[in-house]
């Protein structure tokens, strides 16, 4: 099932098809996460490797004793990026790709102990992005168009910059007159690996299929990506929901953009939503949907079974 609503482009009018690419913001850390592991099950990256093992360079030393582990669960204490706030504007009119995010970023040291607890964390995937540089020899955005978007049937999934957004839904914020204005000229230049590229509903759906049938990265892998490192985590994937009906995909929100992603193992259910207006319109969706569809409390199946 697939229904496409609303407007996306409202200046001209344009409606919304089932193909029309939607930002997808921290989706995109799924997708880095699936890089990372690709590395690690090839033996050229190892969990517990500090990220300073690959990036020698690094500015802050305390910072570059933060796990790949740490980094893909977030518990790095690794902090945020420094260009997605709206007044942040200064920073966007620099930032261009890894090597500036990590110029802006890289004398912080970790925010507290890493590995004692969790704090999502966007520049913590920024830096695996880095590392996917370091090991693989390519570019982050061709390695994960290589090695992700294209095994998985991923045709319109990709990275485009500010001038490159011809045909993607535009982006609509309240501002503080709760009036609905563009979100554009709060656009990063180009997403990262922490997100913010441009995808559609069935491109997402064709990469949940790819992970389940084990062309991306081994299905123990996927297992362990999956599987709770913290309340709610794993590692590059938010995993989540009851055991009777446990779920797991991601989210990502900007101003003027909502994605949501859910995958149901118990019943095989892949739900997608991607919208143009601010978070967490896809969120609700998606979370009234699940409850709507959960199985019932044992003491409530039991009543209705009398």
């Amino acid at each position: 099932y697939g229904k496409q609503f609303g407007l996306a482009d409202r200046e001209n009018n344009t409606t919304v098809k089932l193909d029309t690419p939607f930002l997808f913001a921290s989706q995109g850390k799924m997708f880095t996460a699936v890089s990372v592991l690709q590395l690690i099950e090839a033996g050229k990256v190892g969990f517990d490797d500090p990220i300073g093992k690959y990036l020698t360079n690094y500015p802050n030393q305390e910072m570059a004793k933060v796990t790949i582990r740490q980094l893909l669960s977030h518990q790095g204490g690794t902090g945020d990026i420094g260009v997605l706030r709206p007044d942040e504007g200064p920073n966007r009119a620099w930032v261009r790709n890894i090597n500036d995010l990590i110029k802006l970023n890289g004398d912080r040291a970790p925010s507290f102990e890493p590995g004692s607890k969790f704090e999502y964390s966007n520049y913590g995937f920024v830096l695996l992005g880095a590392l996917v540089e370091k090991v693989s020899g390519q570019n982050y955005y061709a390695y994960v168009a290589e090695h992700v978007f294209e095994p998985a049937g991923m045709t319109t999934t990709n990275f485009p910059t500010l001038e490159e957004m011809a045909g993607v839904a535009h982006g609509y914020t309240l501002d503080d007159s709760e009036t609905l204005v563009s979100s554009a000229d709060q656009l990063p230049w180009r997403g990262s690996p922490a997100g913010g590229g441009v995808t559609t509903a069935d491109d997402e759906v064709r990469f949940i299929e790819a992970l389940k049938a084990g062309k991306l990265i081994p299905l123990s892998m996927l297992a362990k990506a999956i599987k709770q490192q913290t309340d709610w985590y794993g590692y590059g994937f938010v995993s989540s929901g009851p055991i009777e009906f446990p779920h797991w995909g991601h989210g990502g929100g900007a101003p003027g953009n909502s994605a949501a992603l859910s995958v149901y193992p118990s019943n095989n259910m892949t739900m997608v939503c991607l919208s143009n207006r601010d978070p967490p319109i896809c969120d609700r969706l998606l979370t009234r949907l699940h409850f709507h569809l959960s199985p019932p409390p044992p003491e409530e199946a039991q009543a209705t079974a009398n």
